[in-house]
């Protein structure tokens, strides 16, 4: 079965970071976003990865041919932004049949074989996991019937214009025809297509439980790091004291230390990527350590990205925002 994932964003919200390295292959743990994303997928069905991407694409590329995975991986370019629609419809000539797709940020605990059971038995083009939210206001949410028929759809609803608190959790199950309901060009799936499709009643939903991380901004990247580590979602490194370790151990709570990491400070529910240094007296909370930072003597920062190879002075006390490479043009 073939699988598609929408990654065409520049991942602007977890920038600096993503200035040099595409957001579907930033490390989490031992693997990356994107293998996260596409985890739940059951190895004897996946005959393809199709990634829709249009940033740093040869990066993606090359990340792939030396992993050797067990699936094809085909690269769809998107030269310009195209939508959620758009960028599907890039790929409707590289489908040959049903398939899966996923948004590029989500990582979650969705059952694919059991949606696959919902979709076969009642005859969907599409369907969609869906997740229950405590305020929906802020999402895009869908209507069911008993028979999890999808009746409506409503994009950010005010307080009284909520009918339901599921929402649209970016996991879908399509068969080939979707196609028939896209137009060429920029497009969204959810303001363009499914509330058609919807009308005329071949979109289901699938709501699941467990766990649902929209991982795109820094905030939600530690929290999708702390669930890997609850869950034990690696192969390979260290679990100690809540952290997982690439290789050496130091003084963390609840992080993710990749390998070549020195530290002589106080790292709590971060994100430190390789070579990076942490000096004496340093305490970083929060935050995402970018590849060779150097974080100087009592320095103390608290939910800050910090770019590759930046320098953060001694005593510096930040909250919030992002630190540069000096020698960074972008």
């Amino acid at each position: 079965m073939q699988v598609v994932v929408l990654a065409g964003g520049i991942g602007s919200r977890l920038q600096p970071w993503t200035f040099d390295i595409p957001k579907p292959i930033l490390p989490m743990l031992d693997k990356t976003l994107i293998e996260h994303v596409i985890q739940n997928v059951p190895s004897d069905i996946m005959t393809e990865l199709i990634v829709a991407g249009g940033y740093k694409i040869n990066q993606i590329k090359d990340y792939f041919e030396k992993m050797k995975p067990d699936f094809k991986v085909t690269i769809v370019p998107e030269d310009e932004p195209l939508g959620t629609g758009g960028a599907l419809g890039n790929c409707r000539e590289y489908i040959n049949d049903r398939f899966l797709c996923f948004n590029g940020d989500v990582i979650s605990s969705l059952n694919t074989s059991k949606m696959l059971e919902l979709h076969e038995k009642s005859n969907a083009l599409g369907t969609l996991g869906l997740w229950k939210v405590e305020d929906p206001t802020r999402f895009g949410i869908v209507g069911i019937d008993e028979q999890y028929q999808i009746q409506q759809f409503k994009e950010k609803p005010k307080q009284h214009e909520v009918f339901s608190h599921l929402i649209n959790a970016g996991s879908y199950i399509f068969e080939k025809e979707i196609f028939d309901y896209m137009p060429v060009g920029k497009h969204s799936l959810e303001r363009d297509v499914f509330p058609k499709l919807a009308t005329e009643k071949k979109l289901f939903g699938f709501p699941f439980e467990g766990f649902f991380i929209d991982a795109g901004t820094s905030e939600s990247w530690i929290d999708a790091v702390k669930n890997c580590l609850n869950i034990e979602s690696f192969q390979n490194g260290i679990m100690k004291n809540g952290s997982w370790y690439e290789e050496q151990i130091v003084h963390a709570d609840a992080s993710m230390i990749c390998k070549g990491v020195q530290s002589q400070g106080n790292i709590e529910s971060s994100s430190v990527l390789e070579n990076a240094i942490i000096e004496k007296g340093v305490t970083i909370r929060d935050c995402l350590i970018g590849k060779g930072a150097q974080i100087k003597q009592g320095a103390t920062l608290t939910n800050v990205i910090v770019d590759h190879g930046a320098v953060v002075p001694e005593n510096h006390i930040q909250h919030g925002g992002k630190i540069l490479n000096a020698h960074r043009t972008q």
